[in-house]
């Protein structure tokens, strides 16, 4: 079974495949998930003991991209059949009974998909649920006797300088549960992404996608997705928090997908948080998209200043804003429509 999402805008991604494809919504015998992933500990270890820990809980995952497919996105197959090239990626085992959790792009229009662990078993995939707008997908494979990872809870404790490690499979299959050792670089990066990332320099090369970043307690802190690469520029990766991807988890095990909150509104940010400068400017309203929007009384050229009480500079603190909130709920904007400062109650549609 395969359940895809929208595609999402995102810059050089570090697996083969940045592109979702469709599917239709299958009928899912789960549980919803817990309100958080794992547990935390608190003891500091060596980094040979972090990898220790971990790795038993990283898989690679390898399938089969038409050969046309890869070509238009360039993609890094490392072998090639007479129609296919090899595609890989790696993912993070978060229940004893088969879910995995990687990235979207690891895993859309990848066929004949395969887990293969860090002690050389390969198995099947049988179940893919995908949300592209976040880069999260979740995959199963029919094994019981997994041994998953523990996951922060939250992410707010992390610090810049926090030192950490990076765990996949880079390059090709036979260098499954490499790790790398960095630090986090930066915090709340918004690179093009739907959702804030963490910066971290520890290495992630094409097929690290969808592995874990780790801090010095063994805990999953995030799960690694893109990374720049130019020359001139070394060691740039970024990576999903755990924040994000426990509210990814939770609804894809839940509905089978991501149900998002939205304004129903296209919005424009400025030049400075369009390129990551601080910023004060609001937001613009280029087009009304919804009727609710439209009974709340918002045109085009409005501009939006706050939402639920929170100033809103930047297209992707709106998103994660708009994490905490579901479609039909009501909140109150605050405007500036016509020279004049105004308060709107919006409902919120699907988006």
């Amino acid at each position: 079974m395969r359940k895809t999402g929208k595609k999402a805008a995102c810059v050089l991604l570090s697996g083969a495949i940045g592109i979702a494809g469709l599917g239709l919504f299958p009928e899912m015998q789960v549980a919803a998930a817990p309100a958080q992933i794992g547990k935390t500990s608190s003891a500091v270890k060596t980094v040979p003991q972090v990898i220790a820990q971990v790795s038993p809980s990283v898989v690679g995952i390898i399938g089969k991209v038409p050969s046309d497919y890869a070509d238009g996105m360039g993609g890094s197959g490392a072998g090639s059949e007479e129609d296919y090239q090899l595609s890989q990626g790696s993912g993070v085992i978060i229940r004893s009974n088969g879910w995995i959790v990687t990235n979207a792009h690891v895993v859309d229009g990848v066929e004949d998909l395969k887990v293969v662990t860090a002690d050389g078993k390969s198995y099947q995939v049988r179940e893919v649920y995908s949300d592209a707008l976040s880069d999260i997908a979740l995959i199963r494979v029919n094994v019981s006797g997994f041994k998953p990872a523990k996951f922060v809870s939250s992410n707010k404790a992390m610090i810049v300088g926090e030192q950490v490690v990076a765990i996949g499979t880079p390059i090709a299959p036979s260098l499954r549960n490499s790790a790398t050792f960095g630090i986090i670089s930066g915090l709340n990066r918004s690179a093009g992404a739907q959702y804030r990332l963490i910066q971290t320099d520890a290495t992630i090369n094409p097929g690290n996608s969808g592995g874990p970043l780790v801090n010095m307690r063994g805990e999953i802190i995030g799960i690694n997705s893109m990374k720049l690469a130019a020359v001139d520029i070394d060691n740039t990766g970024f990576t999903i928090p755990v924040d994000t991807v426990q509210y990814i988890v939770a609804q894809l095990f839940a509905n089978g997908e991501v149900v998002r909150a939205g304004l129903g509104l296209e919005l424009e940010e400025s030049f400075s948080a369009a390129v990551g400068l601080p910023s004060d400017d609001p937001l613009t309203v280029k087009t009304v998209q919804s009727e609710q929007a439209t009974k709340a009384g918002i045109k085009e050229g409005d501009v939006l200043y706050s939402v639920a009480g929170h100033r809103i500079t930047a297209l992707v603190d709106l998103n994660e804003l708009l994490k905490s909130y579901r479609p039909g709920q009501t909140l109150r904007v605050l405007m500036q429509s016509n020279g004049d400062i105004v308060e709107r109650r919006i409902v919120l549609t699907n988006e």
